[in-house]
């Protein structure tokens, strides 16, 4: 029997809340679910642990600092897309500086959103994993349904 060795990418997405608001973004001429919300995400770079990930990713999409205490992981997703994924899912609790579009070539809106009434288009996995977050479920698979 031979083993084989299979890799994922692996994912960072931020919820950067204020009081029951969320942060959303909608995408824009990525070519990946573009004009649906979802939150500042990026991939984790080889030899990059998870917390230097979110943070890099908060500093080039949203503009601001964040020390690693004040980044803290909520969850984390197995996603079958067109390839299976691994995502972590991080709260950050405290930035410096405003808050901006820094990607505006891949993001056409920033905009804090009612996390009770988030809007139609929020990418589904993202909607799942803040559905998560607020219940305390630290753990789920999505995508695999058939």
């Amino acid at each position: 029997m031979s083993l084989r060795w299979y890799t994922m990418p692996v994912a960072v997405h931020v919820f950067f809340l204020k009081g029951t608001e969320i942060l959303l973004l909608r995408r824009y001429n990525t070519g990946y679910e573009d004009g649906n919300y979802s939150v500042p995400a990026g991939h984790v770079e080889r030899n990059e642990e998870v917390v230097a990930a979110a943070i890099r990713e908060c500093r080039e999409e949203c503009g601001v600092e964040i020390t690693p205490e004040n980044m803290h992981v909520v969850g984390v997703m197995h996603r079958q897309s067109n390839e299976d994924r691994i995502d972590f899912y991080l709260v950050a609790s405290q930035w410096e500086g405003e808050i901006i579009n820094a990607e505006p070539d891949k993001c056409d809106e920033l905009a804090w959103m009612d996390i009770d009434r988030l809007p139609e288009n929020v990418i589904p996995y993202v909607r799942r994993a803040i559905a998560n977050y607020r219940s305390g479920q630290w753990f789920d698979s999505f995508g695999f349904e058939k």
